[in-house]
């Protein structure tokens, strides 16, 4: 075997690559390979929403680069990059630093690596076990990334102290100065504790329970990681916390700059595998952050080996069409005190940040004589960089004192505060500008009560109705909390004076705006959709089995354009509790697109009898207007039997293409017949034969 190949401008590096990977993902790095030899990166994203899958997500976003593209690096630093994988984030290293070097046990990876940064000529993959690679490499780096590498290190590294052996082995090669960055999971992050299964090992608890003597893989706390750092004699060590997580991190915090109540409200993020949905994490995270525990609880962490960054917080917006992404930097020092900047994620989005300039402008002239600030901004263009400098503003956002409002009963204070919001954000109508986005989080309220517009990217040069205004944070405020459902909407509406037409166009709008954002390319959120992973909860379970016809129940969905959610799910009343026949009626708003009806909550047998749509038949078209994750054998006339062989059956009728009403009738009567998942597979099987 050569001692080395290239790939474009990259070499690999073969000299000590024992001649097979001894491990591999299967046929999946058979697709990323295809993937990345024959689309450009800017395809990727056609690819993830094409497969559907979490390993093409997972290797293949471009929000996993993230997690390193904060670090102020040079174009003169070194950076080696231990577990290189599929080059996630060799990419970006590559872009910031002057030279990377890259190990990797896996041929088939590196040449994934390879294949997707062929243009890279700063970039060298060293392909084989890095305790046979360790002793050539030099001592000068000074970076060194173990990006979901560490836990890996009783593997890697083995003996009786492997994770302090790693870190021993490591800090010679770092030139004075340098620092190793670590990326890793908390096994005490809320996520475990909140039903997600540990995610090395697909096991529920795992790290909270400490994990098992024989398990090759195992994350830490903090202070477990800080035993390791004292134990290994590191003197300087700083802390961040990516969050959702490290995998495909939107926001940074850090020791000095930690979230407030509200924020964490993105925690359905995990993509990988089925999970539970013990309590609701928003709310658990609001009680750790008003007790200061959020490191403890952090899902992961960057532990910095060395000097701490400057930077102390950092929110990524890179999720959009690439003229609108964006990041903002909060940062520290003792010359210039603190800093907030918003950067352009890109060339083609720095006309978007000059526009933020601009946008501070008109606003600031709008409201002239008002009791809203507006966050001051200025543009700073110096030839080598772009960027918003805003003033740093303290205060508690308007949604955080709403919510508290909210939990004290007190009606009246919160009218109050929406009346002051409304009087501020409608003062000069006329003038022709509006920010579209003056949400109640994007408004800061101070101890002297000074209100503060702190976010305006999405002004435009126009007036728009107060009342549309208002509308559009009233919606984002609910949807973002499902506590804030209990707030009487209706009155509200009536007090706006916004007709249900009127609020039908306002939410049309707002998912017009979304795509415009996103350039109709989708969300995470969306694409976790599409990979389908299950959201269990076993709150559920326990009433669906509190007696012996629980299995029985059914359970309803309503997708108004924006999919299924457990939320706002109900359980239907069995209007007919004779023996196996189910007989079922519901009052649909005029709104829903799809109906989903859960007949069971094991495998079973249904057999359609009657449907019917405001008192009329609905004619059933299987693979048209019905659909199942079952398989559905066609009957005469309107029957139909469906077998699922899954515990988790579900039925969809397409609603879309029927003139409604505001309301609207929907009544089904079918049996069902519970049998065991192999036996219901089995019959699955058969029916495959016969047709």
């Amino acid at each position: 075997m050569a001692d080395f190949e290239t790939i474009g401008k990259i070499k690999l590096d073969l000299s000590k690559y024992p001649g097979e990977d001894f491990y591999c993902d299967g046929a999946v790095e058979d697709e990323l390979l295809d993937i990345v030899k024959n689309r450009s990166k800017a395809e990727y994203g056609q690819a993830i929403e094409e497969k559907k899958s979490w390993p093409v997500l997972y290797h293949l976003s471009p929000l996993r680069e993230n997690i390193v593209e904060w670090i102020p690096m040079k174009k003169t630093d070194k950076v080696l990059e231990v577990g290189s994988g599929c080059g996630a984030i060799t990419g970006v290293l590559s872009r910031k630093a002057g030279q990377v070097e890259c190990v990797e046990l896996s041929k088939k990876r590196s040449t994934i690596n390879a294949y997707r940064n062929e243009d890279c000529d700063n970039v060298n993959i060293h392909v084989g076990n890095f305790k046979d690679i360790e002793p050539d490499l030099p001592a000068d780096f000074d970076y060194i990334c173990l990006i979901g590498v560490f836990e890996y290190g009783k593997s890697y590294i083995g003996g009786d102290n492997p994770y302090e052996d790693f870190i021993k082995i490591l800090m010679p090669h770092l030139k004075k100065g340098g620092r190793i960055i670590i990326a890793i999971e908390n096994k005490l992050g809320l996520k475990y504790f909140a039903g997600c299964k540990e995610d090395h090992l697909g096991t529920y608890f795992s790290g909270i329970e400490n994990y098992k003597a024989e398990d090759g893989v195992r994350t830490f706390s903090r202070r477990g990681l800080e035993k390791i750092f004292k134990r290994t004699d590191v003197k300087e060590y700083h802390f961040y916390y990516p969050y959702p997580d490290y995998k495909f991190m939107t926001t940074l915090y850090s020791d000095a700059y930690q979230p407030g109540k509200g924020e964490l409200a993105n925690n359905i993020r995990n993509f990988d595998r089925d999970r539970m949905m013990l309590f609701d994490e928003k709310s658990a995270f609001d009680g750790i952050i008003e007790d200061d525990m959020f490191p403890l609880f952090s899902n992961s962490f960057i532990a910095v080996i060395g000097k701490d960054f400057d930077i102390k917080y950092v929110k990524y917006s890179n999720d959009r069409a690439p003229e609108y992404a964006i990041k903002t930097v909060i940062s520290r020092s003792a010359l210039k005190g603190i800093t907030v900047r918003k950067y352009p994620f890109g060339e083609r989005a720095a006309d978007h940040i000059r526009e933020m300039v601009r946008a501070y402008e008109s606003l600031k002239d709008r409201y002239t004589g008002c009791d809203l600030k507006v966050n001051k901004c200025k543009l700073v263009d110096n030839g080598t960089e772009l960027y918003a400098d805003l003033e740093y503003v303290e205060g508690k956002p308007l949604s955080e004192l709403l919510d508290k409002a909210l939990q004290n009963g007190d009606k009246n204070r919160f009218n109050e505060l929406f009346d002051r919001y409304l009087e501020r954000i409608g003062y000069n109508p006329e003038y022709p500008a509006a920010d579209f986005d003056p949400i109640f989080s994007n408004i800061l309220v101070d101890d002297k009560d000074e209100w503060t517009l702190i976010d305006y990217e999405w002004t435009f040069g126009r007036a728009i109705d107060t009342k549309e205004l208002a509308f559009r944070a009233l919606y984002c405020y609910v949807l973002e909390d499902e506590k804030r459902n209990g707030l009487d909407l209706s009155k509200i509406l009536e007090k706006l004076n916004i007709t249900q037409a009127e609020a039908e166009d306002y939410r049309s709008r707002e998912a017009d705006f979304q795509k415009y954002v996103t350039s109709g390319h989708r969300s995470m959120a969306e694409i976790g959709s599409l990979i389908g992973n299950r959201i269990a909860d076993p709150g559920k379970w326990i009433d669906r089995y509190a007696s012996d016809t629980s299995a029985s129940r059914i359970q309803i969905y309503e997708d108004k354009g924006e999919g299924f959610s457990e939320e706002n799910s109900y359980f239907a009343e069995d209007l007919n509790k004779d023996g196996t026949t189910v007989k079922i009626e519901i009052n649909a708003d005029c709104d829903v697109k799809v109906l989903r009806v859960d007949p069971a909550f094991s495998a079973c047998i249904v057999r359609l009898k009657e449907i019917l749509f405001n008192g009329e038949s609905y004619e059933l078209i299987p693979k048209k207007n019905l659909l199942a994750n079952g398989k559905i054998i066609k009957g005469e006339g309107n029957s139909h039997t469906l077998v699922f062989a899954t515990d988790d059956p579900n039925i969809h009728f397409d609603l879309s293409g029927l003139n409604k009403e505001n309301e609207n009738t929907f009544s089904a009567i079918f049996e069902v017949v519970m049998m065991p998942s192999d036996m219901a597979g089995d019959l699955q099987g058969a029916i495959k034969k016969i047709f």
